[in-house]
């Protein structure tokens, strides 16, 4: 049986365990969506996982949703991500970028003024949380058909700037409600063009975004992320006929890429998601913990019964900076807390402590 603190060949990459570092929103870029002194100082402290994929970062100004979220489009901002890459690397650390558009996830008054669209003019339940507090979802502007190659050009671009900025490589967001599962699935998108109605034409758009960042930076710094059935935040796939076709039309249509890997938010023992990891052919990555936190058994239960190649981990890496080396010894953990989640400063973000007491990375 594998153990979780094996190493695992990925690509160009033997990485030194198979914790991967979920993609965690933290909302503490600095003004502009840059990564600052707190954000280097976060990832290089859980450089000892095996993989650490960054926050959902936007691709464009478009793409943002979430107050103060880094992006990967501006030089400022690509200032502040080779510090964090820098940082990671001295440390021995592996770190891929989150491209997250949100699409209709947004609020023009987090995105200053810029139009918020989406597969189709479906707006979104609930509401978002904006400078001058919550207000509702506006319904999006359905892209034109003749937009969607521009959009495509946002991901291309950030992913050679995350590359650029000397990041391993990037995660291409598709799951959890956002603009790539949004064209994913049929409620959210009513399009009857070639990027609508059946299955096939669904899975169009994440296919073309995701072979036309493996032409710009290559395969092997490529992985991208799918949540068949998620049903978050208004984006509902409930019929299982359709989500099998869906993300069948989806792994086919990339699986000739030798992408670095495939990350899946799902329970690992449906037969759709092992499925999927057949055709896949190639390493993939498992979440179980959205709404309930991956202990060390479940982890290793995932390995032991070859469900995944590697588990992502969120809530106890990011109490845990050095979560590889407690899970490894059984040492105590500590409770991550609620309230700090989300936006602040260091508090609950850099000031967790390592098995010694200290914070330093």
């Amino acid at each position: 049986m594998t153990s979780l603190f094996e190493t695992l060949s990925m690509g160009p990459w033997t990485l030194p365990n198979r914790v991967v570092m979920a993609p965690l929103t933290r909302n503490r870029a600095e003004p502009g969506g840059v990564p600052g002194d707190l954000a280097v100082q976060y990832y290089a402290q859980r450089a000892s996982a095996g993989l650490i994929v960054t926050e959902g970062s936007q691709p464009s100004a478009t793409g943002q949703g979430y107050l103060n979220t880094p992006g990967f489009h501006t030089a400022e901002q690509l200032a502040g991500w080779t510090r964090v890459a820098e940082a990671v690397h001295a440390k021995g650390g592996h770190i891929v970028a989150q491209l997250m558009h949100v699409g209709r996830l947004s609020h023009p008054d987090n995105t200053g003024g810029q139009d918020i669209v989406s597969a189709s003019a479906v707006a979104a339940p609930d509401q978002m949380f904006t400078a001058t507090g919550p207000q509702d979802y506006p319904t999006p502007r359905a892209l034109d058909l003749s937009e969607i190659p521009g959009v495509v050009e946002e991901y291309v671009t950030a992913a050679r700037n995350a590359v650029d900025a000397g990041l391993d490589g990037v995660e291409i967001h598709g799951a959890n409600g956002y603009l790539i599962h949004q064209f994913l699935a049929p409620n959210t998108n009513e399009r009857t063009d070639t990027y609508g109605g059946s299955p096939e034409n669904r899975a169009r758009f994440a296919i073309e975004v995701t072979r036309a960042v493996v032409d710009a930076i290559g395969a092997d710094k490529v992985g991208i992320r799918i949540s068949p059935s998620h049903n978050v935040q208004g984006t509902m796939e409930t019929d299982p006929t359709d989500v099998e076709a869906t993300y069948t039309a989806l792994i086919e249509g990339i699986s000739d890429l030798g992408l670095q890997y495939l990350s899946i938010l799902a329970d690992p023992t449906l037969d759709l998601i092992q499925a999927l990891r057949r055709r896949f052919d190639g390493v993939v990555v498992l979440n179980d913990g959205f709404g309930t936190v991956t202990t060390k058994d479940d982890a290793q239960s995932i390995l032991d019964r070859d469900l995944a190649d590697a588990v992502a981990v969120g809530r106890p890496l990011l109490a845990n900076p050095d979560l590889v080396e407690r899970w490894k010894s059984d040492a105590d953990l500590n409770a991550p807390n609620p309230d700090t989640f989300y936006g602040g400063g260091a508090e609950g973000y850099v000031d967790y402590p390592f098995l010694d007491g200290s914070t330093a990375a």
